[in-house]
């Protein structure tokens, strides 16, 4: 949609040069009066008030904007927020237990996140929600509520976390039959990509029209794209996002994680999150960026006066190295995602770090000290945002609190040494539900809901025979 067309209003409509400039925010307003205006002006039909389950998909309800702006209560139930990617619900049992009445959850809507939906044909808007009880309280287990008690524990500490996540994801043939293999697209030239094409304008040049379309459906939401790259994979490409403040760029994740299907859709064409999507090409990661600024003075604690590193820096990669393990379960969350993590794979399987070393999970990047950062290359890309980013901030301010000591930067290849991370989503759950600091910084009833969904998970993946054991198993045993 061209940006010149996200913006209609009424045609004949008075004093256009007049009109407020919050009204013509590409993105969030302060109050329902505004809310009001902004729709007015674009003259919306419908309204879309999502917000994100455990697995990262949008749940929520579509109205007339008319309603959503007269003072309607807003509610959905909480089994959503309980249930399994493929639509299950797990056994109660090890702190969890299914509520007996199923009662309404409020939804909220965050105004500052409205934005409008240009792949719709009617005019419509979106806006994403909160969750809380009946009474105002916050709902724990739900992902957002999650990262903001995690944003808010740094907040308690004088301290506000800076993030920038890099997303990698593949565009592949439409596949309705889950039985047959994804395969890559046909691009522009009308031949099946190949692979090595990292960091190609060519590779890029393929999906043209496609990517133009994520660019104008990401300006028309206010979302902003600092680069896009191809990747190593076949049809795999990579968005990089400007940093900022964790609650918003998980916003801005989960954000483009739908838009850049529908741009695929669009074309014909599949965009996939999933961790190994296809046999023998590269994974796909969700890369995050993390700095902590002294909220009083507005510096980079990871660097003293003097542009050395500071204990703060390294206690919070100690608090990484420690507690990523048992946090794997919240950066891998599904069984495809451990195919990823395999040894010499461009993934890191290890708790290593280093300076510049893409080899080790956690990596810090040249910059200049002011913007010393830490790299987490361990999350894929198939994880949740408001959970990855929730779940890397809360083992770097335990660190900080801990004062943990990390282990010796390392400049070598260490992602074909031995595996440090649990090999499978079992293993995972078992160490997350071992780490009470964890738990203690994430919440018991999240922790507890998470780890439930996810054996749910693993016993419904269980019952699915694979072509692997069909082939070999067969006739062989």
């Amino acid at each position: 949609m061209p940006p010149e067309k996200k913006e209609a209003r009424p045609a004949g409509r008075a004093g256009r040069s007049r009109v407020p400039a919050y009204v013509k925010n590409l993105r969030g307003v302060t109050n329902w009066k505004q809310v009001s205006e902004w729709l007015e002006w674009r003259g919306i039909e419908d309204i879309e008030c999502i917000t994100p389950d455990q697995a990262g998909v949008a749940r929520g309800k579509m109205m007339p904007s008319k309603k959503f702006t007269s003072n309607t209560s807003l509610a959905l139930p909480s089994a959503p927020f309980m249930m399994t990617i493929s639509g299950d619900y797990p056994e109660d049992g090890n702190g969890f237990a299914y509520p007996e009445d199923d009662g309404d959850l409020k939804l909220v809507p965050d105004l500052s996140t409205l934005s409008a939906v240009p792949w719709e044909d009617d005019p419509t808007a979106q806006v994403i929600c909160d969750l809380v009880h009946q009474d105002g309280r916050s709902v724990e287990f739900t992902p957002r509520n999650v990262l903001k008690r995690v944003v808010a524990a740094y907040g308690k500490r004088g301290l506000k976390p800076v993030v920038a996540p890099e997303i990698e994801f593949y565009l592949v043939r439409k596949n309705p039959d889950p039985d047959y293999p994804l395969t890559p697209p046909v691009g522009r030239s009308g031949r099946p990509i190949g692979g090595g094409a990292g960091y190609s304008i060519a590779g890029v040049n393929e999906f043209d029209e496609l990517i133009d379309d994520i660019y104008h459906f990401s300006e028309s939401q206010g979302l902003e794209i600092d680069t896009l790259i191809h990747e190593e994979g076949a049809g795999q490409l990579e968005i990089n996002l400007r940093h900022g403040n964790p609650v918003e760029l998980a916003d801005q994740v989960f954000m483009f994680k739908r838009t850049i299907r529908e741009a695929a859709l669009k074309h014909e064409t599949y965009a996939t999150f999933m961790a190994k999507p296809i046999q023998g090409q590269p994974g796909s990661a969700m890369h995050i960026h993390q700095s902590i600024i002294d909220k009083k003075t507005g510096k980079n604690i990871f660097t003293g006066e003097d542009g050395a590193e500071t204990d703060a820096f390294r206690h919070f990669i100690g608090g990484m190295q420690k507690h990523v393990p048992s946090a794997l379960v919240m950066f891998a969350p599904y069984v495809n995602s451990y195919r990823r993590l395999t040894q010499a794979a461009s993934a890191p399987v290890n708790t290593k770090w280093g300076y510049d070393n893409r080899t080790t999970a956690f990596r810090v990047p040249r910059s200049d000290p002011a913007a010393r950062r830490v790299e987490n290359r361990i999350p894929s890309s198939d994880a949740n945002p408001y959970l990855a980013l929730a779940a890397s901030l809360a083992c770097g301010l335990i660190g900080m609190m801990k004062n943990i000591e990390p282990d010796a930067p390392v400049g070598t290849t260490v992602n074909e040494d031995e595996i440090d991370l649990p090999r499978g989503l079992l293993e995972a759950v078992d160490l997350f539900e071992a780490d009470e600091e964890l738990r203690d910084m994430l919440g018991a009833s999240f922790a507890s809901t998470y780890a439930a969904i996810k054996r749910a998970e693993f016993e419904t993946f269980m019952e699915v025979i694979s072509p692997w054991e069909r082939e070999y198993l067969l006739l062989n045993v």
